[in-house]
C-alpha cells in the first residue's frame, strides 16, 4: 500500500549522523560490473530503491547478484553472453534513468545492446542524444524507433568532443571505450564526484584512464577487464541536504565521513544564505549559531544561485536549497537552467507561507524569511521529496507528504536517520490512514 510520512516540525535537530554511499556513484558502478566476466564486490553501496532497481535489472540480464550485507555487493556477471530483448528488461529501464547506463558496457563487452527510453524524475526533457552520438564517434551504428539500439563488430578510440557536459552520457563513453581498440579522448567529460568513482573503479578493474577529475579524459583501451573491490564515496547531495537542514531548522550536526574534499562550492553558496559549516578533517560541523543573513551581490543587487555542471553548484542541490532560502533574511533568485520542470515543487511551499515568486520555469525568487507551518503534500522527485521534508521540519504543526517512495529511491531510511536528531517523522501506510491509525 502506498506510504506517506507525518512530521511534527519545528524543533532544532541536533546529534551526529552519517551519509549515506552516493547514489549517483552507486548506479553506475553498478552498470560497469557487465564490463567483466569476473566478480566485483562494491561496498558502501546505499539501501535504496534505485539501487535495488538496478540491481533486479541486471539480474535479468544475467548478472549473478550476492547480497553480502545490505550495503555490500558481490556481482558476476560471465554468465551474461547475450543480450537481452528489450521488452525484458523495460519495466526496470523505465522505472529510473541510471539504467540506460548498461548501453555502454554491453555495447563495449558483447557488441551490441537495445534498450527502452529510460525512466527517472520528471524535471524536465532530459535528452539522450550525448550517449549515442559517442558511441557513433567510437564506431557504433545507431538505431532508433520504438528502442534505442547501438551495434559495433569493434569499438576503435576516437577524440570526442561532448556536445554537453552530460553525466551519464560520461559515464557510458568511458565505459564504452575503455574496450575499445586505441586511444579514446573525451572533451567537455562531466567531472563530478561520482564520475570520479566510475573511473576509479575501472582502472581498478584494469583500465587505463587518465585525467579523472578533469573535463578531459584519455583512456587507453584495453583487451579485458577483471575483477576488483571498490567502496562507494559518500554522497556529496545527501551532505548538502542535511547542513541545509539543520540550518533551517536552527539546529547543530556533526556529519561524519562527509567527504569534504567535494564540498567547497557548497560551502561557498551556502555562505551566501548566512550558512556556514566547519571541516573537521573527514567530518563537517555545522554549528547552531547562523547569521541566516543573504548576503547581496555587489552594488546591493540581488544574488543569483545557479546550477551548472561541476564544480559548480550541484543542480541536485537547488531544491533544499532553495527551502533554506525562505528562512534566511533577504532576496535571492534561483536559476536552475538544466531542468525545466524541476522548481515547480514551489507550488507545495508557497501554501506552507514560503514567499516565493516563480519566475519562469527555470527560476524563482525567495523573499525571506518567511514562517512557515504545516501542509499537506505530494513528492513529486526525489530531491523536491526531500525539500519538502527540509520544509516540513522547520514548519510549525504537523505536516503529511505523500508519493514517499520517490525519497525513497534516493534516501536510505530517511526517517530511521532523523529520528535520533530529534526528528518527529513517522512513516505510515494508507491501510492506517483508513483505519483512524
Amino acid at each position: 500500500m502506498p506510504e506517506y510520512f507525518t512530521i511534527e516540525g519545528g524543533r532544532p535537530l541536533r546529534g551526529e549522523i552519517a551519509p549515506s554511499g552516493n547514489k549517483n556513484a552507486a548506479l553506475p558502478a553498478l552498470a560497469a560490473t557487465l564490463l567483466t566476466d569476473e566478480p566485483v564486490i562494491l561496498h558502501n553501496l546505499p539501501a535504496i530503491r534505485d539501487v535495488q532497481t538496478m540491481g533486479a535489472l541486471l539480474q535479468t540480464l544475467g548478472v549473478e547478484v550476492q547480497q553480502r550485507d545490505p550495503h555490500s555487493w558481490e556481482l558476476n556477471a560471465g554468465g551474461v553472453s547475450a543480450p537481452r530483448a528489450p521488452q525484458e528488461v523495460e519495466q526496470f529501464v523505465q522505472a529510473i534513468r541510471g539504467s540506460i547506463l548498461i548501453t555502454g558496457p554491453l555495447l563495449a563487452r558483447l557488441g551490441e545492446a537495445a534498450i527502452p527510453a529510460p525512466g527517472g524524475d520528471v524535471i524536465g526533457r532530459r535528452r539522450v542524444d550525448t550517449h549515442f552520438l559517442a558511441f557513433e564517434a567510437l564506431g557504433a551504428h545507431v538505431t532508433e524507433g520504438q528502442y534505442y539500439g547501438v551495434k559495433a563488430e569493434r569499438l576503435h578510440g576516437a577524440d570526442i568532443l561532448l556536445d554537453e557536459a552530460s553525466v551519464t552520457g560520461t559515464e557510458n563513453a568511458v565505459m564504452a571505450a575503455v574496450l575499445a581498440q586505441g586511444t579514446t579522448i573525451i572533451r567537455n567529460a562531466a567531472s563530478e564526484p561520482h564520475v570520479q568513482d566510475l573511473c576509479q573503479l575501472l582502472n581498478a578493474m584494469g583500465a587505463q584512464i587518465e585525467g579523472i577529475g578533469t573535463n578531459a579524459l584519455v583512456i587507453q583501451g584495453v583487451e579485458k577487464l577483471h575483477g576488483a573491490e571498490f567502496t562507494v564515496s559518500a554522497d556529496h547531495v545527501e551532505v548538502g541536504s542535511y547542513i541545509a537542514l539543520a540550518a533551517a531548522t536552527c539546529g547543530e550536526l556533526l556529519i561524519r565521513n562527509a567527504g569534504a574534499q567535494h564540498l567547497r562550492m557548497i560551502k561557498m553558496v551556502f555562505e551566501r544564505l548566512g550558512v556556514t559549516f566547519e571541516i573537521r578533517g573527514a567530518d563537517v560541523f555545522v554549528p547552531a549559531e547562523q547569521s541566516r543573513v543573504i548576503a547581496p551581490d555587489m552594488g546591493n543587487a540581488i544574488p543569483t544561485i545557479k546550477d551548472a555542471p561541476w564544480p559548480a553548484f550541484p543542480a541536485d542541490l537547488m531544491s533544499m536549497t532553495l527551502v533554506l532560502a525562505t528562512q534566511c533574511d533577504g532576496v535571492v533568485l534561483f536559476h536552475d537552467h538544466m531542468f525545466e520542470s524541476r522548481l515547480f515543487f514551489v507550488d507545495k511551499l508557497i501554501p506552507m507561507g514560503a514567499r516565493i515568486v516563480l519566475c519562469d520555469p527555470h527560476r524563482a525568487l525567495s523573499y525571506g524569511p518567511s514562517p512557515l507551518h504545516g501542509d499537506e503534500m505530494e513528492s513529486p522527485d526525489i530531491r523536491a521529496g526531500m525539500a519538502l521534508l527540509v520544509a516540513a521540519l522547520a514548519a510549525e504543526g504537523q505536516s503529511i507528504i505523500r508519493n514517499i517512495r520517490q525519497i525513497d529511491r534516493g534516501y536510505e531510511r530517511i526517517e530511521a536517520k532523523l529520528g535520533p536528531l530529534g526528528a518527529r517523522i513517522r512513516r505510515c501506510s494508507a491501510d492506517e490512514s483508513r483505519s483512524g491509525g
